[in-house]
């Protein structure tokens, strides 16, 4: 039986305990669109020359008109969010106390607990994140939740419900909203991330961040991506499709849904551990989490592999 985590991801681990190779197994763990985004070819410049700055501005223009960025509001593209996310709490001038309703994502309250601010739950407090919608049941949040003075919302599943979107909060004082891109086009590994934020903010993160901080691969598959409304319409009436189909078959077999949204879903099981372990024997990994012993949490399998996880469960 492997160590409760409390992240996605940990194939190397699985594999190390239920054998097989790593191209056999089936990763349901993250929350990461099965179809991803076709990437197209590239320009050979785009690996050879540095990023230049028309690059970078094709790609927040992109981002602008994609998440329809208020006019107040300026972006910055960054390698993957966890670079931004690490880098968050140092934009306050003296450490205070966060409020970080839980459960959620844990690489917040890890970040602003290394730049020794207090994590709380539920009192008033200097700073707050909001995880919209929330990892791992799908919470959503209303823009009067976000009332602290340094705010931060993760947005990072929120492309699949663009009309919750609190983007328009992005232009007020404090406030910086977080968009993902690996999730919703399926491109973890391409390393590409979002921060919308008044320009001093985003400036000050710009700084942090250093010079070219996105790759020109990854500037040239954003820009191309953000530029296609039609595949983004396309692709949530397909994800909502996936996800009601993974209820039908999970719930067959006795799980209730506590949580949702149309990348992940979040299952109320008997024993989450036996679960995880079952999947394992078959070479399909879940996510459980240390602080419940009957949540489980599913993502969406590829086209090729529902066969596979109905007979598994």
């Amino acid at each position: 039986m492997l160590t409760k985590q409390d992240h996605g991801g940990g194939l190397d681990a699985a594999i190390a305990t239920f054998g097989g190779a790593r191209d056999g197994w089936l990763d349901l763990s993250t929350g990461i669109n099965p179809t991803p985004y076709p990437i197209g070819a590239f320009s050979p410049r785009n690996w050879n020359e540095l990023p230049d700055h028309a690059a970078q501005q094709s790609l927040v223009a992109a981002a602008r008109r994609f998440w329809q960025v208020p006019d107040g509001a300026a972006i910055l593209a960054a390698p993957g969010l966890s670079s931004v996310i690490a880098r968050l709490p140092a934009l306050s001038r003296s450490a205070g106390r966060v409020r970080i309703p839980a459960p959620t994502y844990n690489e917040h309250a890890a970040a602003f607990d290394a730049h020794g601010w207090e994590v709380v739950q539920d009192a008033p407090a200097d700073a707050c994140v909001l995880v919209h919608p929330n990892n791992p049941d799908g919470r959503l949040w209303d823009p009067s939740d976000a009332d602290a003075p340094f705010q931060v919302i993760d947005e990072s599943f929120c492309d699949t419900c663009p009309d919750r979107s609190l983007v328009a909060l992005a232009d007020r004082p404090g406030t910086v909203v977080l968009k993902s891109f690996g999730k919703f086009w399926g491109l973890a590994g391409l390393r590409l991330g979002f921060a919308i934020s008044r320009p001093d903010t985003i400036e000050r993160l710009a700084t942090m961040l250093g010079p070219w901080p996105v790759s020109g691969p990854a500037l040239a598959v954003g820009t191309r991506a953000l530029s296609d409304p039609g595949w983004a319409v396309r692709t949530r009436a397909q994800l909502q499709q996936d996800s009601a189909r993974l209820d039908r078959i999970v719930t067959a077999r006795g799980a209730e849904i506590v949580g949702r949204t149309d990348l992940f879903r979040l299952y109320e099981v008997d024993d989450a551990q036996a679960w995880q372990d079952r999947l394992a024997r078959h070479h399909i990994w879940s996510r459980i989490f240390p602080y419940s012993g009957t949540w489980l949490r599913l993502g969406l399998p590829p086209a090729d592999a529902w066969d596979r996880l109905e007979a598994a469960l």
